[in-house]
């Protein structure tokens, strides 16, 4: 346990732990903060949930990796765009006032990070989706390869076997 000191007598006072070392933020700083978080991500879910529901979803999803990673797995009805093609193509396969989710490998690749940021300076909408390809698999969401379609069993780590998650 850490304790802090007193300004004035320099003697112990509060017994403060590692994580309120920094006093968390006011409650109107902390919902500005997490609102503009959520303008940004969007999870494997709400993805997958919103594609389910059948019909226009409202966005388009884009897989900004190599052919190669491509054939190896993606989600069905993603649009293929390789992030260095992004400049010279998102114009022909990309409609402007449809807002569009990035993903890549994973949150250990920041490749969907750097299509929205190559789309957003294009004049695009766009959100990155978070956990990528790793976790849409993972979390047992069926995906395409260049043989077909494939699904993996959730991994109890990431999403619940049965039910909701209810986040």
């Amino acid at each position: 346990m850490i304790t802090t000191k007193s300004a004035t007598t320099g003697n112990s006072t509060t017994p403060v732990n590692p994580v309120l070392r920094v006093a968390p933020a006011a409650p109107a700083e902390a919902a500005a903060h997490f609102r503009a978080g959520l303008a940004f991500h969007a999870d494997v879910s709400d993805v997958a949930a919103a594609l389910a529901a059948g019909g226009d979803p409202g966005f388009v999803v884009l897989d900004s990796r190599s052919t190669e990673s491509w054939d190896q797995g993606h989600i069905p009805g993603a649009v293929h765009l390789p992030t260095a093609l992004i400049p010279e193509q998102a114009g022909q396969l990309l409609d402007r006032s449809v807002p569009v989710v990035t993903y890549c490998w994973g949150p250990g690749c920041n490749g969907a990070a750097r299509a929205a940021l190559a789309l957003a300076e294009l004049g695009y909408r766009v959100k990155e989706m978070l956990g990528g390809f790793e976790y849409w698999v993972r979390e047992g969401f069926e995906y395409e390869t260049w043989q077909g379609p494939a699904r993996r069993d959730a991994d109890p780590l990431t999403a619940p076997v049965e039910g909701a998650c209810g986040c």
